[in-house]
């Protein structure tokens, strides 16, 4: 449930942004996209590592 309701946040901010004319609050490519998801996979193995 709270994937959809990211994922409808995300599209709402997304819809607010383009009508405004203002830049996206997120990398613009997709290796941007991988790049923040490999950060998040790094603090998740980093606290499987310490407990």
């Amino acid at each position: 449930m709270q994937m959809l309701l990211a994922l409808g946040a995300g599209l709402f901010v997304g819809l607010l942004f383009s009508w405004l004319r203002v830049p996206l609050p997120a990398p613009p490519t997709l290796t941007g996209i991988i790049g923040a998801f490999g950060v998040f996979m790094g603090s998740v193995l980093f606290r499987l590592i310490v407990r």
